[in-house]
């Protein structure tokens, strides 16, 4: 199935959750990566419970912090 990641276009399996799609993609450090679905963040803990659809981007986001001298 086709979906959207980081603005390319994708595939991955049938129906998967967004935890199937993260291990599927082998994205590094999963747990870091904070998650935008069709323009919504969402909530770590839904990644089990949420299923990505045909057509649907997603974007993996991860925040680095320092700067500060």
């Amino acid at each position: 199935m086709k979906v959207i990641v980081n603005g390319k276009e994708t595939n991955v399996s049938e129906n998967p959750t967004v935890n199937e799609v993260l291990a599927e993609l082998k994205v590094k450090m999963p747990d870091m990566v904070t998650v935008e679905l069709n323009g919504a963040i969402l909530d770590r803990k839904t990644f089990d419970d949420t299923r990505i659809h045909p057509g649907d981007r997603m974007e993996f986001l991860y925040f680095m912090g320092g700067g500060g001298r």
